[in-house]
């Protein structure tokens, strides 16, 4: 990872993640060669020549407390999160087991195919904080193809989603104002409210017109602010993203945001810090990649359905990863399981049959680009 294109990372949190994979066993010196970082690459090489195909899972958990309801898949299969708070709530863990398999599946026919694999395990997608590290980090400089996926979404058992495009680009602000604090009561006009800036920024932010070239939107979805009742507040914080069809719109969100926030620094007489924390690209995929996808899935019998799809009103970070990829020879698909949506504590996918479709897809694939003959 290029460590200076890290976003969002919270040190503290950092800290006491090592403190209990100490607790659970990890070793000293794994902590230390990874510097505590996060994120596995494995790399194939089979010495003959072929193109280099990278396959993206994604790591991370979510912070949302775990079912613990009888009929919960987790409970039934025993392996509900053990973290209170934080549980796998968008199947990121069935991704990473899927792209173990895959890259076992690898090693064990590596007589019989050519070229170069690389199996690329990306952390902090939830927020999309991890893969602008990633792909600026060099790994995916060689690469001709890569393929991305991911579990759910609009696609029910037994159907696959072929993304033509549809991610939207976004960016994640943070923005604290620091005014002044005095007595409410004696001397308020001594004070700077902070909260009052925060709020006047949140109401204009909302107001940010959107844009005729495409779809924006921009959401304040956290705002937190003040001491007690009788002190001018002099604290405050709000968590903003923007996002947009391209990148281009979603710049165009972000200027707005950063004029209104130092615009109203300037009104209140406070002081105002930006912070961008996570960000994504849109999501441009490849006719030639999708198509052999496409064709993969039609030979498929646990495929009862294959959908093309040209919007997912969401963001993924997979985009950065993509856009290093030589001409943007890129596939992503979606596996579909009966949830009951996304970020909920009772996210469950039918693990034994949603999983294996996606690994037929993906051994397939690399079976007919890369097997030699």
């Amino acid at each position: 990872m290029d460590k200076a294109s890290i976003q969002g990372r919270d040190e503290k949190d950092v800290e006491r993640a090592i403190e209990r994979a100490l607790e659970h066993g990890v070793s000293q010196s794994f902590i230390e060669k990874t510097g505590g970082y996060t994120g596995i690459s494995g790399i194939l090489d089979t010495g003959r020549p072929g193109p280099t195909i990278a396959i993206r899972a994604d790591l991370d958990a979510v912070p949302v407390q775990e079912s613990s309801a009888e009929e919960h898949e987790a409970v039934k299969g025993n392996y509900v999160s053990e973290i209170p708070g934080v549980m796998h709530a968008c199947g990121h863990d069935a991704h990473t087991s899927i792209l173990l398999a895959v890259a076992e599946w690898a090693v064990r026919n590596k007589e019989h195919l050519v070229g170069k694999y690389k199996f690329i395990f990306q952390p902090a997608e939830e927020g999309v904080r991890g893969g602008l590290a990633v792909a600026n980090g060099g790994i995916f400089d060689d690469v001709d193809e890569i393929l991305c996926f991911h579990v759910g979404s609009e696609c029910k058992l037994g159907e696959v989603g072929i993304c033509e495009g549809g991610y939207l680009a976004t960016t994640k602000l943070n923005v604290s104002f620091e005014g002044a604090p005095a007595h409410a009561g004696s001397n308020p006009e001594a004070g700077k409210s902070a909260l009052l800036a925060a709020c006047n920024a949140a109401t204009l932010v909302a107001g940010i017109p959107r844009h005729s070239g495409g779809l924006t939107r921009v959401c304040v979805g956290k705002l937190e602010a003040g001491e007690s009742r009788n002190v001018i507040p002099a604290h405050a914080r709000m968590e903003i993203e923007t996002r947009g069809a391209t990148s281009d719109l979603d710049a165009f969100m972000v200027d707005h945001v950063k004029r209104i926030v130092r615009g109203t620094e300037a009104a209140f007489d406070v002081k105002a810090k930006i912070e961008k924390v996570g960000s994504a690209a849109n999501l441009e995929t490849d006719p030639e990649v999708l198509a052999r996808l496409a064709k993969i899935t039609e030979q498929m019998e646990s495929v009862e359905k294959t959908n093309f799809i040209r919007f997912v009103p969401a963001s993924e970070d997979c985009t950065w990863l993509i856009r290093r990829v030589r001409d943007g020879k890129a596939g992503y698909f979606l596996f579909g399981c009966n949830h009951h949506g996304h970020h909920r504590g009772d996210f469950s996918i039918q693990d034994e049959k949603s999983m294996p479709v996606a690994f037929e897809m993906l051994t397939k694939y690399l079976a007919e680009r890369n097997m030699s003959c």
